[in-house]
């Protein structure tokens, strides 16, 4: 599909997968793709505009148009910055909502794969490896209880002094895992041949050194 090397980096929210690739493609000094924003940030674009997240067509036509931007961190939507915006608990439901449209991934297939540039791309999202970039030769399946990843998101959230409640983020964590895994177009699995790593109990560095070495074996450069 691409003589650009490629890294998948595959989970539900609250792996660690979006920290973990960043910190592997500053390693290896390639780009990174977080698919995720994408699907945030068409999320936001629809519900500003009055679309029904649960309309495929309308949905697929304002991804075809979408104004998006990434530039230096930040993510730009029409111009202006949603960074902030596209990283809260309404916007990350919002994105599940929309990635369920095979019409809508269509749309975004092109974009994502586009992305691969050398020299290379550590692609991070919940199908990198099992749709978008299925001949990646360096796939990684990260893994974590809902309890464990509803803690790391609390925690995230107190420390932006929200007010938030674990009971409630364990629950919004399991009904988003389940209409991942369950939709009909692209769910989130783990894709053959990944490396799983289940990250509940092992700190950021850990689960790097797992991932780099992994990487390491099929690119020792």
């Amino acid at each position: 599909m691409t003589a650009v090397p490629v890294v998948t980096i595959d989970g539900p929210s609250g792996t660690g997968k979006g920290t973990i690739a960043e910190l592997l493609a500053k390693r290896l000094g390639w780009h990174c793709l977080d698919s995720g924003a994408l699907y945030r940030a068409l999320g936001l674009a629809a519900q500003r505009r009055g679309i029904d997240l649960d309309a495929a067509e309308p949905l697929a036509r304002l991804a075809a148009g979408l104004r998006l931007e990434f530039r230096d961190a930040r993510v730009l939507l029409d111009g202006a910055d949603v960074s902030a915006l596209i990283r809260t608990e309404t916007a990350g439901g919002a994105a599940s909502r929309v990635a369920a449209h095979a019409a809508v991934r269509e749309v975004l297939l092109d974009w994502q794969r586009a992305a691969a540039c050398p020299p290379g791309l550590v692609a991070d999202g919940r199908d990198m490896g099992s749709v978008v970039f299925p001949d990646a030769p360096v796939k990684v399946f990260l893994t974590a209880s809902p309890e464990e990843r509803a803690a790391r998101r609390y925690k995230q959230l107190k420390d932006k002094g929200m007010d938030v409640s674990l009971p409630a983020l364990v629950a919004e964590i399991e009904a988003r895992d389940a209409r991942d895994r369950g939709r009909a177009v692209a769910p989130l699995v783990a894709p053959r041949g990944a490396l799983v790593v289940d990250t509940t109990s092992l700190a950021i560095p850990e689960v790097l050194d797992r991932v780099l070495a992994a990487v390491r074996r099929v690119f020792p450069g």
